[in-house]
């Protein structure tokens, strides 16, 4: 059990770095970005901003869906013949099929992928409000 821990926390912090490293992108091209903007467009700055906000993030977790794919194959933690990105995104999305499971010997990676998921698509989802709420101040005509 132990090493379920150990491997499922290794790829845990790995997949929080890689969030850390995107969201401070993100928060930081988005300030600048409507810093930058002329206030006389504000709706088309917005929708600009998300979609290139929630596009990087898409792009982010499905990083993260290889890294836990990557880590499966490292430990051999799927059966024979699955699919070991298909499995980390079932995880990690919350989806759970229950086509596909961990091998017995690392069956716990796979509610440790969906803790992750679940924790990383919270923490996008604030800075997605994070984003959203600083672009409509910084281009409304009293930011």
């Amino acid at each position: 059990m132990l090493r379920q821990f150990l491997v499922g926390g290794a790829v845990s912090i790995c997949n929080i770095g890689i969030h850390a490293l995107v969201m401070t992108t993100i928060v930081r091209v988005a300030q600048r970005a409507s810093a930058k903007s002329k206030r006389s467009h504000p709706s088309v700055l917005l929708v600009v901003v998300m979609i290139a906000t929630v596009s990087v993030l898409m792009v982010a977790h499905a990083c993260e869906v290889f890294v836990w794919a990557l880590g499966y194959l490292i430990v051999d933690a799927a059966p024979p013949g699955s699919g070991l990105v298909y499995l980390a995104f079932v995880n990690y999305t919350t989806l759970g099929y229950g086509d596909i499971v961990p091998v017995k010997d690392w069956q716990l990676l796979g509610p440790m992928t969906a803790m992750n998921g679940v924790l990383l698509f919270g923490w996008s989802t604030a800075v997605i409000f994070e984003v959203l709420r600083r672009t409509m101040l910084l281009s409304s005509p009293a930011g």
